[in-house]
């Protein structure tokens, strides 16, 4: 009798174990098939600038079979409301954020503390901290790289010479790591050449709008160093309000490509969006699937894009992912 209850309690437990194991099963496949969730935090989520940008995390997205979803931001982003949206993602089940970081001075500490609950990507900028060195994966073009070639440009247009030239520089995002490193390598080619820059404003176009831009003292150029400026600075000359002043800038929209194309701006250095998206999402699903995994940092092109050469097969993909 002792014998047959022993055999009866293990086969329970055998049983019992096979439950055990057949639920687990059940569970990871499930989860397998729902697939990571990443969210998407960027300033003016709507804005056509980001179309290239979510064209590539849609394709990444396919790729790597996991469920991305933008979240909706406005006009402009504080970096409480910041905290609030990556919260927000976290406790709905967020595997991982990718984020454009709000500059201010508790940006890398409420990055490091966002970092702790689920992954985290950056793309546009890495936030500096010349205190607490704390590093975060991030994709991004070359800003400092972009701002050299635009002024470059500027430069081969007038035989390396603007002895007497004046220039207004007008960018999106005060204290941006982007912005700095983009009027730097702007500002960093043109010395010894003779030009002189009149003025230097981080206000942010979509709040002044063209009023700004008419106000400021008279320039011959007007270098734009982000979208939202060199599409307003572009509504401003094509109304006849910029005073002849003549546009050279950074933009990835294709409100930007329609003004050059029209000829209110002359020279238009373009950010590869797509792979920022593309790349972003990839490199932190990689990372949410492999705790050891080692973040790589892609690279990412530019390209430069003038009126006559607007229908040259290369220009043309790149526009295209614009209008996705």
């Amino acid at each position: 009798m002792k014998k047959d209850k022993k055999m009866f309690i293990l086969i329970e437990a055998v049983l019992g174990t096979m439950v055990i194991i057949l639920a687990f099963i059940m569970l990871r496949e499930k989860n397998e098939e729902q697939g990571y969730q990443i969210s998407v935090i960027v300033e003016n989520s709507d804005d056509k600038q980001w179309s290239a940008f979510k064209y590539g995390l849609k394709m990444a997205a396919e790729d790597k079979e996991v469920e991305m979803a933008m979240v909706s931001t406005g006009t402009t982003l504080s970096q409480a409301e910041e905290k609030k949206l990556i919260e927000q993602e976290t406790k709905n089940g967020a595997d991982g954020i990718i984020i454009q970081p709000v500059p201010g001075a508790n940006t890398k500490r409420m990055l490091k503390k966002a970092s702790g609950k689920t992954e985290v990507m950056l793309i546009g900028d890495a936030p500096q901290d010349a205190e607490e060195k704390i590093e975060f994966p991030v994709v991004q073009p070359d800003h400092y790289e972009m701002g050299k070639v635009l002024a470059e440009e500027l430069l081969k247009d007038y035989g390396g010479n603007l002895e007497g030239k004046k220039l207004g520089i007008l960018e999106g995002e005060e204290n941006s790591e982007s912005a700095i490193s983009r009027e730097k390598g702007f500002t960093e080619v043109l010395q010894n050449t003779g030009a002189e820059i009149v003025w230097s404003d981080t206000k942010k176009a979509e709040n002044d709008g063209t009023d700004f831009l008419e106000s400021k003292p008279e320039v011959d150029f007007v270098i734009a160093l982000d979208d939202n400026s060199l599409t307003a600075a572009g509504e401003c000359a094509a109304a006849n309000n910029l005073h002849g002043a003549i546009i050279y800038g950074i933009g990835n929209s294709t409100e930007a490509v329609y003004f050059l194309d029209t000829g209110a701006v002359e020279c238009l250095v373009v950010p590869d969006m797509f792979n920022v998206g593309y790349q972003s999402l990839t490199e932190l699903a990689n990372g949410i699937d492999k705790s050891s995994y080692k973040y790589k940092r892609p690279q990412i092109s530019y390209t430069i894009m003038r009126k006559e050469n607007l229908f040259v097969k290369e220009n043309q993909e790149v526009i295209f992912t614009m209008s996705q």
